[in-house]
């Protein structure tokens, strides 16, 4: 959990989410908007990016609904809402919710964060990990500035998650396959999309309930490598 890459990928988020919210309390509502533009179309443009590389979307399609229908009879983004409202003191959806949902399901899932970790907790290789803390520091500072402080605290969803990533290395390392890392991508494609959607004010997808998906698309993979002839 000391790993530096993982410390300075948090600080990086830190940093990032510091100088935006600074930065967002001195701009006008227009331009907030056109900031909330701007962080949700370049959203949908990587979440696109990561969808196409999915190795077999019947796979992908059946992890998202399995996923879904978990997270929501398990009600995770509520979970989550409480969580952000409990620290922050207050009650429903608030930006302050919904800045610290949305940088934690931008900042913990994608290839980068799987590959970056493994490599980091396997041969010491912290190259990708310090690479994203660079892209995860702008993208914080940006998202800040529209959300506020709920940004901020998805520094704990970054240390805890990568720490963990990166000390149980040994055991995930099959991730860094093709076969399962491909569709991982995608449906973590799809959440992000999602995000996007949100951002834009376009329909309020509960992105959080289909954070199981990311398990389910790895089950159901590894399920099928016994019937590949």
């Amino acid at each position: 959990m000391l790993n530096i890459a993982v410390i300075v990928n948090t600080l990086a988020v830190l940093l990032g989410s510091l100088l935006g919210t600074f930065i967002g309390n001195k701009l006008p509502e227009n331009t907030r908007k056109i900031l909330f533009s701007a962080v949700g179309l370049t959203t949908l443009i990587i979440g696109v990016d990561m969808g196409l590389e999915a190795g077999n979307l019947i796979v992908v399609l059946v992890s998202l609904a399995l996923g879904g229908v978990i997270g929501e009879l398990l009600k995770i983004e509520q979970g989550l809402g409480k969580l952000a409202n409990l620290v922050e003191n207050s009650e429903g959806e608030t930006p302050f919710v919904k800045g610290f949902i949305t940088a934690t399901v931008l900042f913990v899932i994608g290839p980068m964060t799987i590959i970056g970790c493994l490599n980091a907790g396997l041969i010491g290789d912290n190259s990708i990990i310090f690479l994203k803390s660079v892209l995860d520091g702008i993208s914080a500072m940006v998202l800040a500035s529209a959300y506020g402080t709920g940004v901020i605290f998805s520094t704990l969803s970054v240390y805890l998650i990568q720490g963990l990533i990166v000390s149980l290395a040994g055991m995930l390392s099959f991730l860094s396959n093709p076969y399962y890392l491909n569709d991982f991508t995608a449906v973590g494609g799809a959440m992000v999309i999602a995000v996007g959607i949100r951002l834009l004010e376009i329909k309020d997808i509960k992105v959080g309930n289909f954070l199981p998906s990311l398990i389910i698309v790895v089950l159901i993979n590894y399920i099928l490598t016994f019937f590949v002839l």
